[in-house]
């Protein structure tokens, strides 16, 4: 958001509004993914803060390792490399 925003706060408020607050709801974190409609599901899969959930439920609920949670490390870690690529690029054009 930092790379297309011209101030700080414009940064901040476009994040929140469309980024942190759809991402809380669809995560499964307030309502769980099967209780939410079923076109609305699929969307669930795009959101990184669920496969960080079900990181953090593994681990503390059920006391499970990496080698049942690989999967889901898996998805958030190419979420952070494709997000930080993304920001890299735009920052680039941005600066030269």
């Amino acid at each position: 958001m930092s790379t297309i925003s011209e101030t700080q706060q414009q940064a901040m408020m476009t994040s929140s509004f469309f980024f942190l607050i759809p991402m809380v709801f669809l995560s499964g974190f307030v309502f769980t993914v099967e209780n939410m409609p079923e076109v609305i599901q699929p969307v669930t899969y795009l959101i990184p803060l669920k496969y960080f959930l079900e990181i953090l439920r593994g681990i503390f609920l059920k006391g499970v390792g990496l080698e049942v949670l690989w999967q889901d490390a898996l998805l958030l870690f190419l979420w952070g490399v494709g997000i930080l690529t993304l920001a890299t690029l735009r920052s680039r054009k941005r600066l030269g």
